[in-house]
């Protein structure tokens, strides 16, 4: 059985639009969650090193439920099932929120019909998902970074006065958060991976597109290999920034 490969396809008309409009998407949803997930990774993190049992109880509770739970059950839980234990206040804050921005609007002077794609039920659910997930293997990244400064400088910072939560903002996380660099390299490029899951609640992402592609045109090879491409070509771009970075800002631990 031959099969006719046909990539002009990819470059113009629906295909093409529909790829962007899945690329753009997906940078959305992969910026939006990595900045949160580090945000709240910090969080669990600092949590987790408190002398407060409570807080050390939620926050490995926290890290062990979610590392340990597959990212697809976690997605069909947040889009389908989190209404039963979200509060209705937030429930409905969700759902005027998407009401809130109506479209069509323009982005890189193309435009975009329907609703804002950020303010929609199954972009919000997402970035959700990936967002308590992805935390949870940040915050164990930081807290091992913690574990290679040594104990001394927690103890002269809260010698010169400095209360716990100040010592570790100004002098333990600073540097943990820079030691800790090449695996975060690692949690961010399994973030923009994982944001592939979120076609299965409709979220307009790249594989949702590709898939879309495969079945209005009849090119699965085309519209899969071009997806490939296009993830290869952003893990790349974000590593190669952050290896920069990395290599700019890199510190030295002396014990």
């Amino acid at each position: 059985m031959s099969y006719n490969f046909n990539w002009k396809i990819m470059l113009s008309g629906e295909p093409a639009q529909w790829m962007w409009e899945g690329f753009v998407t997906t940078l959305q949803i992969a910026s939006i969650s990595l900045v949160c997930s580090m945000l709240l990774g910090i969080i669990i993190c600092v949590f987790r090193m408190t002398p407060f049992r409570l807080l050390q109880w939620f926050s490995l509770a926290y890290t062990e439920f979610f590392r340990n739970t597959p990212l697809l059950v976690q997605i069909f839980f947040w889009y389908n099932a989190s209404h039963f234990v979200i509060p209705t206040s937030i429930n409905k804050w969700m759902n005027a929120l998407y009401h809130w921005f109506p479209g069509p609007f323009t982005l890189f002077g193309h435009e975009f019909a329907g609703q804002w794609m950020l303010f929609n039920v199954e972009f919000i659910t997402g970035v959700i998902a990936l967002t308590v997930y992805t935390s949870a293997f940040i915050a164990e990244e930081i807290r091992s970074g913690i574990f290679s400064i040594p104990k001394t400088q927690l103890e002269a910072s809260r010698a010169v006065g400095l209360s716990f939560i100040q010592a570790y903002r100004y002098v333990i996380l600073p540097q943990a958060l820079r030691i800790v660099v090449p695996p975060l390299i690692s949690q961010s490029l399994n973030l923009i991976k994982n944001s592939s899951l979120c076609m299965v609640i409709g979220v307009t992402e790249l594989m949702f597109m590709a898939s879309q592609v495969e079945s209005y045109y009849g090119a699965p090879f085309e519209a899969f290999s071009a997806a490939l491409l296009i993830y290869l070509a952003i893990s790349l771009f974000v590593s190669f920034c952050i290896n920069m970075y990395n290599k700019h800002f890199l510190i030295q631990v002396s014990y």
